[in-house]
């Protein structure tokens, strides 16, 4: 198949048009990368991670314990990827309407009246959901129908939200007192869950010495909307091998107990695992991870890579397994082990 180079007049194939796009991407990437990662120093696998999914299109959950720089990291990509953004703090007594928005009535000079819808914080690009799990479980599930329609509904009429849309939410691991388990149906939502870890002492080093001084590093802008709905367009067209394509099918169809297909292990370690939703994700984010670092198509190491923060919210540990200390993520490394490794060998 053809298609017209627009800038050099020049007769192309459509493969050859697909690299040039994926190549100046890539390009572009790296830009948003190095300015992210300027502000939000030492954490490369946590702004991939962000990256990765905002570039297919998801949503991510942040668990991290307080002052690790998740607020800060939000703002910044929030100026990086051109997008208009606003933060909610989820407390208990927040309502839906807090959120999505609400209808006052309003007298005209007529005399007459009428009801005037105002819209919420979720009428925003990248909306930042501080805490989520501390909202009462009517508050969360407002946010079901935006992340997944990309629309609400209010008063019987829908109301679209921005594009793109995405939503980034956030979790303290340590305090349970007061808060509200995210319901399966609702994590399933969030296309990745990523750990946000206390850095090392090299990068804590670098975070002290960066972080108080007069200077703060200023992102700026490397895309506009526009052109980061593009960019998730073409994340779609890159090729994927048939490797690649079997190894997320084996990684995914072995995490469930009971399947046909689990591996010996995951009938004890698990109750439940992921669905097809899942291997929908990791293909995505595999696409995007191997575009952020500058290849054409995904690779097993990309899987690998993105394996984890995939399914460690769409498994839950058997009463079993924690009581033997297991953790989900030790079960992902051995489902890694189990089903890449040997196809690495092979």
């Amino acid at each position: 198949m053809l298609s017209l180079n627009q800038r050099g007049g020049n007769v192309m194939t459509s493969d050859e048009f697909l690299v040039q796009e994926v190549q100046a991407l890539a390009a572009r990437l790296s830009d948003a990368r190095a300015s992210v990662e300027r502000r939000f120093v030492g954490q490369h696998e946590v702004v991939e991670q962000v990256l990765a999914s905002i570039l297919s299109g998801g949503h991510a959950l942040l668990i991290g314990q307080p002052g690790l720089g998740k607020t800060m990291l939000v703002d910044t990509l929030s100026t990086v990827l051109g997008l208009d953004s606003a933060r909610i703090q989820f407390t208990p007594d927040l309502m839906p309407a807090d959120i999505l928005g609400s209808e006052v009535l309003d007298a005209r000079p007529d005399g007459s009246r009428a009801f005037r819808f105002i819209e919420g914080p979720v009428f925003t690009q990248l909306l930042m959901a501080d805490e989520i799990n501390r909202a009462s479980p009517r508050t969360q599930s407002a946010l079901l129908q935006a992340m997944q329609e990309r629309e609400v509904t209010i008063s019987g009429q829908h109301r679209p939200l921005g594009r793109p849309f995405h939503v980034l939410a956030t979790q303290n691991p340590i305090e349970q007192e007061g808060t509200y388990p995210l319901p399966e149906a609702q994590l399933d939502r969030f296309l990745l869950q990523i750990d946000v870890d206390y850095p090392d002492r090299d990068t804590e080093r670098q975070i002290l010495i960066a972080t108080t001084g007069l200077e703060d590093d200023t992102p700026h802008a490397a895309f506009t909307p526009d052109q980061l709905i593009a960019a998730q367009r073409l994340i779609r067209q890159m090729p994927v091998g048939e490797t690649v394509v079997e190894a997320i099918l084996d990684l995914v169809r072995a995490a469930r107990p009971g399947a046909p297909e689990a591996a010996s292990f995951v009938t004890d370690a698990l109750t439940w695992g992921p669905g097809p939703r899942a291997a929908q994700a990791l293909m995505l984010v595999s696409r995007a991870r191997a575009v952020l670092n500058g290849r054409y198509a995904p690779t097993l190491d990309d899987v690998a890579a993105m394996a984890a923060p995939v399914l460690r919210h769409r498994m839950a540990l058997s009463f079993a397994a924690r009581a033997r200390g297991e953790t989900v993520d030790a079960v992902i490394d051995r489902l890694l082990d189990d089903r890449i490794g040997t196809r690495r060998a092979a």
